[in-house]
């Protein structure tokens, strides 16, 4: 006799995918590009020493990759992190797995500009694993600059088991 399995998905889940956050703010400065550059090894000049940055064609210092600014946060706007994603739908099962981030980049991103991004779930999978069910959630992030012009987009996957 063969259990049938419950769906993961629930109509509330599908009616969120395409939602959009309300936008929060991203800062890009110097010191938080040094510190990240550093951070995770790098060591061309171009993300500690202006003039080098100036020299190969860059505006200011240049954000190493998977840097997208600092949010701003404001203890009086709520939300955990400084910006708030918006109300979320209840998801089945309770141990989360991180299943990978891409960032799409349009354009460069230096010190001093102001990033604006939106996020909204892109899509919810169901799938069987040798643990059992899974949901898959994948996420996408659109960043645009002070100028409006889109420079990247990060797609994150999150593995519910």
């Amino acid at each position: 006799m063969t259990q049938e399995k419950t769906p993961l998905i629930t109509d509330e889940m599908r009616a969120h995918v395409g939602k959009e956050s309300e936008p929060f703010t991203l800062e890009v400065d110097k010191t938080s590009i040094r510190m990240f550059a550093r951070a995770v090894g790098h060591t061309d000049p171009i993300f500690y020493d202006e003039a080098a940055a100036k020299a190969a064609g860059y505006r200011s210092l240049v954000a190493p990759p998977g840097y997208l600014g600092t949010p701003v946060y404001n203890p009086r706007a709520g939300g955990r992190r400084g910006f708030d994603i918006g109300p979320q739908p209840s998801r089945p099962l309770t141990r989360v797995l991180n299943g990978g981030t891409d960032i799409e980049y349009f354009d460069d991103i230096c010190a001093g500009d102001v990033l604006t991004a939106r996020s909204h779930v892109a899509s919810y999978e169901e799938r069987e694993g040798s643990i059992g069910q899974m949901l898959i959630t994948t996420t996408k992030t659109v960043y645009t600059n002070q100028d409006g012009k889109v420079v990247a987009i990060m797609t994150g996957t999150s593995i519910r088991y």
